[in-house]
């Protein structure tokens, strides 16, 4: 132990000298100093329009162009608004628009499934409350659903909501000529 304490301070001052040495042999071996290292950030590219058909209880029902990335709200919004007898609770207002996106926003009391026959239910914009009417998907699965695309972004297949936690393939059997993915 003696030793140490006798030689800390010179192996200290060693390392030190080595390590300059080493550095300075690296810098006049790369020839010195080198172009400026330069950092371009990548511009993003505006977002692109797209069409999505609002319905039922809004004040004005039509297709809609709005840009990508906005809300079902902003198409509500663009639709006029809810009207007095609008099921607000049934609609996903967070939900991210796609191109080619039907929302319809229910009247009270109204199953938010129905439409037009063989109106498929598109499971990356639909509300848990939708969700629902799907057989096999009670509560719990429907909000594990919309959980799931909120931290994993949009199904890209059908078959991808497979992956969701509670929902295998005799579940998946139930719906999958009644989902869509648009």
């Amino acid at each position: 132990m003696d030793w140490l304490e006798r030689y800390r301070t010179p192996v200290i001052v060693l390392l030190l000298v080595a390590i300059l040495a080493g550095g300075a042999v690296l810098y006049f071996r790369t020839g010195g100093s080198k172009a400026p290292l330069e950092i371009t950030l990548a511009t993003p590219s505006p977002p692109r329009d797209i069409a999505v058909q609002v319905s039922g209880a809004v004040l004005s029902e039509g297709v809609y162009t709005l840009k990508e990335g906005t809300r079902v709200a902003d198409a509500i919004q663009a639709a006029g608004g809810f009207t007095a007898q609008a099921d607000r609770g049934a609609v996903n207002l967070a939900a991210k628009l796609h191109d080619e996106d039907r929302i319809h926003v229910p009247l009270v009391g109204e199953p938010p499934a129905s439409g037009a026959p063989g109106q498929k239910i598109n499971i990356n914009s639909a509300s848990a409350s939708l969700l629902e009417n799907l057989p096999g998907i009670g509560p719990v699965k429907a909000q594990a659903i919309v959980a799931y695309r909120q931290a994993h972004g949009p199904f890209q297949r059908t078959e991808d909501l497979m992956d969701v936690l509670g929902i295998g393939p005799a579940t998946y059997e139930k719906v999958k000529d009644l989902i869509t993915v648009r």
